[in-house]
């Protein structure tokens, strides 16, 4: 065989290397996928395993299957009873319609962006509804998890939980209250101090008084022997 001859082989075996590269992939078990021919959604794939695909035609695009969380930032929420709160919630969530999923949101990126305006919109509706005593009763949860799952099965998204983690009054509220708690504080010591120099002052003149009349009784006293003494000397 001579090197003409070897070098095409070589060419050929290469060809149908790359050609079957592009043509295998491999779905784990923590992934689903779509094959797009063009940009156009063919199959979905949910086993795993290894797959063919058309070479250069057709792409994958992979999903997650596991159970995700999505954790937005914390948001200030207006009680019915008009009560202010900076409400920290987090949610679970699943990707169970994988072509609906690409066909709305395309990446898992957008879908959280998606996903966090539909839990803070949620939250900011059933919280609206509700006063401050409700907030922390349970019942609230399963009302929550029922208004952000119908909203998420739009993007092909399962809903799983939807938590409040906490719900804190806001900073100026807190700062507002504190101020106002640390002027009362100032206000009962003034209190107590003018109570204290009040009894001290009755106390010292009850003791100057007492003083007065021991004082005054006992001049009577030595006054009276005196007296007597003086008598009893002239007699």
């Amino acid at each position: 065989m001579n090197d003409k001859v070897k070098i095409a082989l070589a060419s050929v075996l290469v060809v149908i290397l790359f050609v079957l590269a592009n043509s295998l992939y491999v779905v784990s078990q923590t992934e689903q996928a779509i094959v797009l021919q063009f940009g156009e959604p063919m199959r979905v794939v949910k086993e795993p395993g290894l797959k063919i695909k058309v070479p250069f035609i057709q792409n994958v695009v992979f999903y997650d299957n596991r159970l995700l969380n999505l954790d937005p930032p914390a948001q200030e929420i207006v009680l019915n009873d008009k009560k202010r709160l900076d409400v920290d919630s987090f949610t679970r969530y699943r990707i169970v319609e994988p072509l609906r999923f690409y066909k709305t949101v395309r990446t898992e990126a957008q879908a959280r962006s998606k996903l966090e305006e539909i839990v803070n919109s949620s939250v900011r509706k059933i919280l609206g509804r509700v006063t401050l005593q409700e907030l922390l009763s349970q019942k609230r949860t399963k009302i929550m998890a029922d208004a952000v799952k119908v909203d998420a099965e739009q993007i092909g998204v399962n809903v799983a939980d939807v938590r409040i983690r906490r719900a804190d009054l806001p900073i100026e509220v807190l700062q507002a209250i504190n101020a106002r708690m640390k002027t009362e504080r100032e206000r009962d010591a003034k209190e107590f101090r003018a109570t204290g120099q009040q009894q001290a002052q009755q106390i010292r003149a009850a003791a100057e008084k007492e003083q007065t009349i021991i004082i005054a009784e006992a001049e009577k006293k030595a006054q009276i022997t005196r007296g007597e003494g003086d008598k009893t000397a002239i007699t």
